[in-house]
C-alpha cells in the first residue's frame, strides 16, 4: 500500500487543512479566515504561505490527478494481462481513496472551481487518464480476456464504484481497509472476467 504522505512545511499543512474543509464545506463555502482559523495563524499570515484560495485548490487538483496519471502509465507500460492491470489500478484507486480521501475526495468534486487555464488543463487530464484506462479494458476485450462490453462506460462504473468508498469513511462499524479492497477487487475485476 503507498504510505500516506508526510505533511511537515506550513504549506503542506495549510493544504491538508483545506482539503478537509473543502470537503466538509465545499470550496466555495470555505474562506480564507476559517481556513486560517483551522491552520491556527492570522488570516494575514496565511498570504505569506499561499496567495489565493485557488491556489490551494489548484495544488490538491493536480497533485492528485499528477499521482494517478503517473501511475496509470506506469501500469499500463508493465507486460502484466490486461485484468493484472486493471486489478493493480483499482487497488491504487482504492488505497488512494482510503489513505488521501481528502485530497482525492476534493479533486474528484472540487475541481470544477478551477479558474482558467487549470480548469481546461484538469478536465483535459481526467479525459486522458480515462481514455487510457479504457484502452486496458478495450485490449483486455481484444485479447478474449475480458467480457465484450462498452469500455468506456466499464470506466465510468469502476471509478464511481470507488467514490462510494466516502460512505466506509462515515460508517461507524465498518470493515478493515484491507477487507474493503479485496471485496470492490473481487467485486469489480471478476465481474469484467472472461471465464
Amino acid at each position: 500500500m503507498p504510505t500516506t504522505k508526510r505533511r511537515s512545511s506550513k504549506k503542506e499543512v495549510i493544504l491538508t487543512k483545506a482539503a478537509q474543509m473543502f470537503r466538509e464545506k465545499g470550496f466555495a463555502a470555505t474562506s480564507m479566515r476559517d481556513l486560517a482559523e483551522r491552520v491556527g495563524i492570522e488570516a494575514a499570515s496565511l498570504y505569506n504561505h499561499i496567495k489565493s484560495k485557488n491556489e490551494i485548490l489548484e495544488a490538491i487538483c493536480f497533485d492528485v490527478a499528477n499521482r494517478f496519471m503517473l501511475h496509470l502509465e506506469e501500469v499500463e507500460a508493465s507486460d502484466k494481462t490486461s485484468i493484472a492491470k486493471l486489478e493493480r489500478l483499482m487497488r491504487f484507486h482504492i488505497q488512494e481513496m482510503i489513505e488521501n480521501y481528502e485530497e482525492v475526495y476534493v479533486s474528484d468534486r472540487e475541481w470544477k472551481h478551477l479558474d482558467e487555464p487549470f480548469l481546461s488543463n484538469f478536465r483535459n487530464q481526467r479525459r486522458q487518464y480515462r481514455k487510457i484506462f479504457a484502452s486496458i479494458i478495450e485490449a483486455g476485450i481484444a485479447k478474449n480476456e475480458i467480457k465484450k462490453i462498452d469500455a468506456p462506460t466499464a470506466v465510468i462504473i469502476l471509478l464511481h464504484a470507488v467514490s462510494g468508498i466516502e460512505s466506509w469513511h462515515r460508517s461507524q462499524a465498518k470493515i478493515t481497509a484491507q477487507e474493503l479492497e479485496n471485496n470492490m477487487v473481487t467485486i469489480l475485476i471478476d465481474g469484467l472476467r472472461k471465464h
